[in-house]
């Protein structure tokens, strides 16, 4: 075999050697190396193969087509004889295929099938840098498998930007580097001006660079949305006859992808507005410009939602010089870049593995489908996180694919979730089309399942699943969907249709039961508010076709939580909401507390989830219901709404100050820590009531000392005692001040006198056993401040002499002797005619 020679050429040799050694391997590689072009065909004449397959994972589509492509042009055969693709609802192999490139969602469904892969010698991880949520799946069951079943089996990772030693050390493997052989790239920066829009600034680039540069222009967009606005404003300009402008995103067909990768024809040159796909695996020849945004859209997933969004962020510094490299693939080249310099600078050094952020439902069904309830025992670059996991356990559940134990983990998988883990797609969507098929429907149920997945126009999925029905879809990818169904119907177990005719909210209500939707009015932006079965509020225009239905299933949302706005529902009609929802709805029996009037209201309606469905009406409150009202308004209000009385108050400030002084056991005073503890000193003298009143008459003070755990008043009065006993012979409250105060370091307790009170007093009043000075407060015979010091002695033998000169002629029944250290101390004025 006559192979091309590329950097990873002389690298070749080394691989072989060390597979036949070792059964791991991982392979870093520059862009344009060759790696996905070479190494598996390298590996074809390896003793080890003995027949059997090579399969070699994509992170995209479009990356395993072509990757296939060009090997089998390499043999001089077509696609599907020894080299074939698999990715979903697209398949090229046959019986002589020996290399099959698959996407790395299909490889998992492959390992579900055949869990031995006693006909595959070799899995070749490409691109594994990209760390995508089924990469590192896949990688982690590869490796599950490798070690219990199949240890003849090899493993390799490639990339071109990848923490090699990390992945290494992961698999147990050798590293080979390979030499890169890229043309030298110019970087230049292209700076917005003061308030250009971004489809100015970017359209005043592409001009430029099509007058001052000679071949092909790749543009780097965040996605879809971006790419479709800049090629509507660059075709309205005159760009010149012969310069064609193409679109490259996952969305599009084959053949649209295809037009955008073939070389310019002669003397006419391309723009290709293009998303990340285009970062790696592809070669587009002829580009010598890259015009970069510096921009990514990465799927985030809100657990408070249960919604994955996509968001836009700053791309990574590995990927940024991914991009550049394109302009440097074939020839010398140019980078462009629409930001300042310094800026790079701040970028993240790699993105953030999917598997950090993503929905994680659809892994831990392939997990348990593997048979590994706790994933937690595989072997990961990045642990799933714990809540993820939960969040999902829980959500498959609810859609009957997984028992769970009383504490949460997982118990077993049951058949229903068996079969949903036979389906490419999300389990909601899974459980809902066998559900449809169960119902009759699964034509329709897979029709929109495919829509449910793709952002298209307009909100209703109703009005795009009859358009692509009748052949004429709103979008290019709704025309694709037919024979994208026929390919789904096939993992549908005796797919039947009926003569039922259920509403699309129906349908996909199955798929989302937490997100069937209630109309709740209107706001004052024109828009119609919808109140979710998870307790979210979701906006729609009420102009949409949709505002005018009383209830959705809402398939989709932007926005941040409370100002989210639904992109893709249906109509669910409530007739058959209450036929096929009812085993998830309650009689549920709800307390809230009125702040505005301070009591407690309690009502019986039937609830799905959060979603109220019948008119409340009032029941008498019960203990266990008003305790949950009270505790509730507790939470969301804080504990301003206790009745503070005034005893309650200051024993509250001594705790505080005794905890900030002298730590524990005395117990923390913070409005964090009571709430966090209310419980163990507040709920035991809450049961019975139906409002906070009654805890006025001492129950606050009572709570307070049961956190103090055996704690006497007599040992706090003896830390720091609540009075002060002056010469005079008058008990002087001392002030402790909040538990906030209390914790600052120069906090002091405050003793408020007059002079006449502490004449005679030569030691300055102290607590803690001395170690913490009073403020004292001295007071004029009016009760207003006059001076503040926490050195008594030292302020009669200073200070004294200029009030005393400044209020004996204005106090006259009031003694101000000269030395107020040998007068006797007065509690009160002169008596009258004295």
């Amino acid at each position: 075999m006559n192979l091309p020679d590329l950097p990873v050429t002389a690298v070749l040799p080394d691989i072989l050697v060390s597979l036949a050694d070792d059964p791991n391997l991982v392979l870093v590689a520059p862009p344009g190396a060759g790696k996905t072009t070479l190494v598996p065909l390298a590996l074809l004449d390896a003793p080890w193969r003995e027949g059997r397959k090579i399969i070699m994972l994509e992170p995209r589509r479009m990356a395993a087509r072509g990757a296939a492509a060009r090997m089998a042009h390499l043999l001089g055969e077509n696609v599907g004889e020894r080299v074939g693709y698999r990715v979903r609802f697209d398949t090229k192999v046959s019986k002589s295929t020996v290399i099959e490139v698959v996407t790395e969602g299909v490889f998992t469904r492959m390992l579900a099938s055949d869990p031995a892969l006693d006909d595959v010698a070799c899995v070749l991880f490409d691109e594994f840098h990209e760390r995508s949520l089924d990469g590192d799946l896949a990688l982690a069951l590869a490796l599950d498998l490798q070690a219990g079943l199949r240890e003849d089996l090899r493993l390799m990772a490639m990339s071109a930007t990848l923490d090699g030693a990390a992945v290494a050390g992961l698999m147990k493997a050798q590293v080979l580097e390979s030499e890169g052989r890229t043309f030298p790239v110019e970087i230049t920066y292209r700076e917005p001006a003061p308030r250009q829009s971004f489809e100015g600034h970017l359209t005043d680039v592409v001009i430029e660079a099509l007058a001052t540069h000679a071949g092909d222009i790749l543009v780097f967009l965040p996605g879809q949305r971006e790419i479709e606005q800049a090629a509507r404003v660059l075709e309205s300009r005159k760009l010149g006859q012969r310069v064609f402008i193409h679109r490259l995103y996952g969305a599009l067909s084959f053949k649209q992808q295809q037009a955008a990768l073939k070389p310019s024809a002669e003397g006419a040159r391309k723009i290709v507005l293009a998303s990340a796909i285009a970062e790696t695996s592809l070669t587009i020849e002829g580009v010598t410009l890259v015009i970069d945004s510096g921009l990514a859209r990465k799927p985030l997933f809100e657990p408070s939602t249960g919604l994955s969004r996509l968001q836009t962020t700053k791309a990574s510094k590995a990927a940024i010089t991914q991009r550049a490299g394109r302009a440097g693939r074939l020839a010398p080249g140019t980078a462009m870049r629409l930001w300042r310099e310094p800026q790079t600078a701040a970028l993240p050094a790699f993105d953030t593995p999917e598997i950090l952020n993503a929905d994680l439902t659809g892994l831990v069904l392939d997990l348990a489908h593997w048979g590994v309830l706790d994933g937690g025992k595989l072997h990961w670059l990045d642990r799933p996180p714990a809540p993820a996991v939960q969040e999902a356990r829980q959500l498959l559940a609810r859609l009957n694919a997984l028992e769970l134990n009383p504490n949460g983990t997982a118990k077993a998988l049951t058949s229903h979730g068996r079969a949903m883990a036979n389906f490419p797609l999300h389990p909601r969507l899974a459980h809902m089309l066998l559900k449809a098929n169960d119902l009759g429907m699964p034509h329709r149920a897979a029709l929109l399942a495919l829509l449910a997945q793709e952002r298209g126009r307009g909100v209703d999925l109703t009005r795009r699943a009859d358009a692509a029905q009748r052949g004429r879809g709103l979008t290019h990818a709704d025309n694709a969907l037919p024979k994208q169904v026929d390919r789904l119907l096939r993992h549908v177990p005796k797919a039947h249709e009926h003569d039922q005719d259920l509403a699309d909210g129906t349908l996909l209500g199955f798929a989302y039961p937490d997100r069937i939707a209630r109309r709740s009015g209107k706001t004052k932006d024109h828009m119609m508010r919808y109140k979710l079965a998870n307790g979210r509020a979701a906006d729609l225009p009420e102009d949409d076709e949709l505002a005018g239905e009383e209830f959705l299933t809402v398939v989709d949302m932007m926005g941040k939580a409370g100002r989210a706005r639904i992109t893709a529902a249906a109509a669910l009609p409530k007739a058959e909401l209450e036929a096929h929802f009812s085993d998830q709805m309650e009689e549920r029996i709800t307390s809230r507390f009125v702040l505005a009037e301070k009591r407690l209201e309690c009502v019986l309606a039937t609830q799905l989830g959060e979603l109220t469905l019948s008119k409340p009406r009032p029941v008498p409150v019960t203990d266990e219901a008003a305790l949950e009202a009270l505790d509730g308004a507790l939470e969301k209000h804080g504990l301003a709404l206790l009745p503070w009385q005034e005893a309650d108050r200051r024993l509250r400030g001594r705790l505080a100050l005794l905890h900030a002084r002298l730590g524990e056991p005395w117990p923390a005073m913070e409005d964090e820590a009571l709430l966090e503890a209310r419980a163990l000193w507040l709920h035991p003298f809450m049961v019975g009531a139906t409002s906070f009143a009654p805890l006025a008459k001492g129950d606050l003070s009572h709570g307070l000392m049961m956190l103090a755990a055996h704690t006497t008043s007599r040992e706090i009065d003896a830390l720091l005692p609540s009075h002060f006993c002056a010469p005079s012979g008058s008990r002087l409250p001392l002030d402790y001040g909040d538990a906030a105060a209390a914790a600052h370091p120069d906090f002091a307790p405050v003793l408020r006198a007059r002079p006449q009170e502490l004449f005679g007093l030569d030691k300055h009043p102290t607590v803690l056993n001395g170690k913490l000075p009073l403020a004292v407060e001295l007071l004029s015979p009016a009760g207003r401040p006059i001076q503040i010091t926490r050195d008594l002695p030292g302020f009669w033998r200073g200070s004294w002499s200029d009030v005393r000169a400044d209020l004996r002629g204005r106090y006259l029944k009031h003694p101000w002797p000269e030395d107020p250290l040998t007068a006797p101390p007065a509690a009160r004025a002169k008596p009258r005619g004295t």
